[in-house]
């Protein structure tokens, strides 16, 4: 039974081509700036989001190089109050989007060390997404 895991992750693991934060030479060395960040992070939260529409108060800080898992990556943070699955709008969230290689890569929930002393902007790009 806990082969079928492993065997998956064997399979799944060995994708040299998609770059990655934990390993693998494709996130090595210096990372460039993402040139596309603004339409990459649309992309990225089109899908981290379960309901993309009715977003409000969108706001983004310009990427900065962080350190994340010993080693330096392009993050965004961002700022949005999402529309709740009753319809309702409760408290505004932060989350920080990291870019590998240049593209978005992942949405971090947990951006106290990564957002410190972020200055954000508008973002209402995010506030007109639909599905």
């Amino acid at each position: 039974m806990l082969a079928l895991p492993l065997a998956l992750a064997a399979c799944f693991g060995s994708d040299g081509d998609r770059p990655t934060l934990l390993g693998g030479t494709q996130a090595g060395g210096p990372q460039p700036f993402p040139d596309n960040f603004r339409s990459d992070t649309l992309a990225l939260m089109r899908t981290y989001l379960n309901n993309p529409v009715g977003v409000r108060d969108a706001s983004m800080a310009e990427p900065v190089q962080r350190e994340v898992g010993g080693r330096q990556f392009y993050v965004s943070c961002l700022h949005f109050t999402p529309r709740e699955t009753d319809g309702s709008y409760k408290i505004m969230r932060e989350r920080a989007v990291i870019f590998v290689n240049g593209r978005a890569d992942r949405v971090v929930d947990r951006t106290s060390d990564l957002c410190a002393g972020a200055v954000y902007t508008p973002f209402p790009e995010l506030e007109k997404m639909t599905r």
